[in-house]
């Protein structure tokens, strides 16, 4: 199996660079970006912005050349150690012929971020064999009214400050609420959370191995790529976006297509074990209908699934470092990473 570097942890005095390196609405809601610069700063972090950070150029934050250039300085900046995306998109993927993996590989930092990040993540995985951290991105997370959530701090810290997550446990209340940006309704109160059900087993079984995974229709892009890394005995954690109006989620027949694309490709074949992050913006009965298709794509393996995970686009959110060795154990409802 192969190695894979674990950057160095992150302290207080350390810069952590944001970069917009797929969608840039800080242009539209800056106050998201200013409150989570505020709460990072408060938590003894100094903060660098790129040239992108607070652009936009329709639905990305600037063009893709302008975008890796980012990355790529924020990569070779030896003042900063960390670095988080300010939110998902659609075309992180324009930037990866931009950018020279070689000196990034050279220069392995903390990098986090969900979403369309996720195209970045494999990227990184497959060309730089250093672990990055699929987790919260700044104006979604770290921007949260009025400080982030506690559970999306502590799995965070585990993670990226710590150095030591160990068996993960479910938050006790999540949200998906939506307040309005644009008119500030996030500044008036905090999102309702509500009582959350914890994890549950779709298909049972014990196993361990190294984990990947991302937003289902973002890795996707990748198959048969240069960029699509391995996953052979590891466990795959997948987990899905907002629809294309956001206050609905990700159409199911999509999700049908993008699972169906997953074993064309022979990835069930590979893989040890499944996790399913929390859907986004599903009724109980999409809920049902989502377990039911990823049973419906996975009846010819054996492999355990564990369903409604704290990852993705719903929060709170845990912090995932890619490549590290991860159980989970449908016998004694654990589900554990080692670091």
């Amino acid at each position: 199996m192969e190695e894979y570097i674990y950057p160095e942890i992150l302290k207080k005095g350390d810069t952590i660079g944001i970069i917009a390196p797929s969608a840039g609405i800080a242009a539209i809601f800056p106050h998201r970006l200013d409150n989570a610069i505020t709460y990072l700063k408060s938590q003894g972090y100094n903060i660098k912005e790129f040239s992108t950070t607070r652009k936009i150029n329709g639905w990305e934050s600037a063009p893709a050349k302008e975008r890796a250039k980012d990355i790529m300085d924020a990569f070779l900046d030896k003042d900063i150690k960390a670095i988080i995306c300010l939110i998902g998109g659609n075309t992180i993927n324009k930037t990866l012929k931009f950018l020279d993996f070689q000196k990034i590989k050279e220069n392995p930092k903390i990098f986090c971020g969900y979403s369309d990040i996720s195209v970045l993540h494999y990227a990184l995985n497959k060309k730089c064999k250093f672990t990055t951290f699929y987790g919260p991105c700044i104006m979604t997370q770290f921007g949260e009214y009025p400080n982030p959530l506690d559970y999306t701090i502590k799995y965070f810290n585990k993670a990226i400050v710590e150095k030591d997550i160990g068996e993960v446990k479910a938050s006790n209340e999540w949200t998906e609420e939506t307040l309005d940006w644009s008119e500030k309704k996030d500044l008036e109160r905090p999102r309702e959370l509500i009582k959350n059900p914890g994890f549950e087993w779709l298909k049972e079984g014990k196993v361990k191995g190294n984990i990947i995974g991302g937003c289902l229709p973002s890795i996707i892009q990748l198959i048969g790529t240069e960029y699509w890394p391995s996953h052979n005995n590891k466990i795959l954690f997948i987990e899905l976006p907002e629809g294309q109006e956001f206050n609905k989620g990700e159409p199911l027949a999509e999700v049908d297509a993008n699972l169906a694309n997953l074993e064309i490709a022979g990835i069930f074949k590979e893989i040890k074990g499944l996790i399913i992050g929390r859907p986004f913006k599903y009724s109980q009965e999409e809920t049902n209908k989502f377990k039911e298709i990823l049973l419906d794509n996975t009846k010819d393996y054996n492999f355990p699934i564990l369903f409604g995970v704290d990852i993705g686009h719903t929060d709170p959110q845990i912090t995932i470092p890619l490549e590290a060795e991860t159980e989970i154990d449908s016998i004694n409802n654990i589900f554990k990473i080692n670091i």
